[in-house]
């Protein structure tokens, strides 16, 4: 089977990862996945921050613990680098480039055996002055929303079987 095929099809979300920290080579490769994603027009609207400060990142999680009105537990599921992925509003196709990003960095990260998951509520932290406040402090100006956000680390146990694909997935006019 073609290798892209396979890492389409075998790519699992990660529930549960190991405190490890992943390599600077695994992630600078991830990140530059992103960088490729396709975007409308070429106008490359979104901006990728990527936290491996253990510190930084224990806050950001508690953050979107409460805007999931959870906070007693962890929304990153334990991985270590978390991956912030926002795009410019005043680009049309902002939120398909910012969801393109995410989705080459997940395919990216099975490609090199590590774990993965999209999470949500990126939005809001970014809507907050949390995140205004850290947008501020890197110096990224603009009219950004955040998309998601791309949790990476090493699998902590095994990676789940895939679910059956849904009858009437695809429709064919010949």
């Amino acid at each position: 089977m073609n290798e892209t095929i396979r890492v389409l099809e075998e790519r699992r979300s990660c529930r549960k990862f190991k405190p490890d920290m992943i390599t600077e080579e695994e992630l600078n490769t991830v990140l530059k996945a992103g960088c490729y994603a396709p975007s409308g027009m070429g106008k490359q609207s979104p901006v990728i921050i990527a936290i491996t400060n253990k510190e930084f990142r224990d806050k950001l999680a508690r953050e979107n613990a409460k805007i999931m009105g959870k906070e007693d537990i962890d929304p990153f599921y334990g991985a270590p680098v978390i991956v912030i992925v926002l795009a410019d509003k005043s680009i049309f196709t902002y939120k398909e480039d910012g969801s393109l990003v995410i989705g080459n960095m997940l395919n990216a990260a099975e490609s090199l055996g590590l774990g993965s998951i999209w999470i949500h509520r990126a939005k809001e932290e970014f809507e907050s002055d949390f995140g205004k406040n850290i947008l501020k402090e890197l110096g990224i100006e603009g009219d950004y929303e955040g998309i998601g956000h791309c949790a990476l680390g090493y699998w902590d146990g095994e990676k789940p079987e895939p679910a059956p694909r849904k009858d009437n997935y695809v429709y064919r006019i010949l």
